[in-house]
């Protein structure tokens, strides 16, 4: 029987957020459609373990399963968003986080389009995202990003995200192991 979660309210954590520039809204199976073609630049994936996806309906099939994942009795969500720009409606990332039952969110991850780097707006969604958490019951928020990605060490940093730990041989990137750097918030 899975441990029930005791502090951590799953269908308040899957709402729409939103920033000054910013709409996170539950990611679901449409974003799939909305995100596909900007998933494709193939800068995205020179830090990170994952691929491009090949086809618009096979990932809206996979979003669509994430997003009809349980939000109770269960020991961990799996919970993401799409975050589109306000301003004009652009469609510029995604987020997600693995929150366990204990309060604990061991992934939290960010993905934006190689359009929209270096303008704020993965920080703001960060930023945002944590606060989300936290304001749910959320104690420890971990995320890991891959030796040499300063810019989006710079992204937890400026999110309130502290350096913990290298993490040697964490992940795989384009075929070649690779060590990750840790960062963590904590609710006081």
């Amino acid at each position: 029987m899975p441990e029930i979660l005791p502090r951590i309210d799953g269908p308040a954590l899957n709402t729409v957020l939103t920033t000054a520039r910013l709409r996170l809204e539950p990611l679901d199976g449409r974003h799939a459609a909305r995100l596909f073609d900007g998933l494709q630049d193939p800068a995205i994936y020179n830090w990170i373990s994952m691929r491009a996806p090949q086809d618009a309906a096979q990932l809206a099939a996979r979003w669509t399963r994430v997003a009809q994942a349980p939000l109770v009795d269960v020991d961990v969500l799996d919970l993401g968003w799409a975050v589109q720009r306000r301003a004009d409606g652009a469609w510029v990332g995604k987020m997600d986080a693995e929150v366990t039952a204990r309060g604990v969110a061991t992934n939290v991850g960010y993905l934006f389009v190689p359009a929209f780097w270096g303008q704020g707006l993965a920080t703001e969604a960060l930023t945002a995202l944590s606060e989300h958490l936290k304001r749910h019951g959320v104690v420890e928020q971990h995320a890991t990003v891959t030796v040499g990605n300063a810019a989006s060490c710079r992204v937890l940093e400026r999110a309130g995200f502290v350096h913990e730990r290298v993490i040697s041989g964490n992940d795989t990137v384009g075929g070649v192991l690779v060590d990750d750097h840790e960062y963590v918030r904590r609710t006081p």
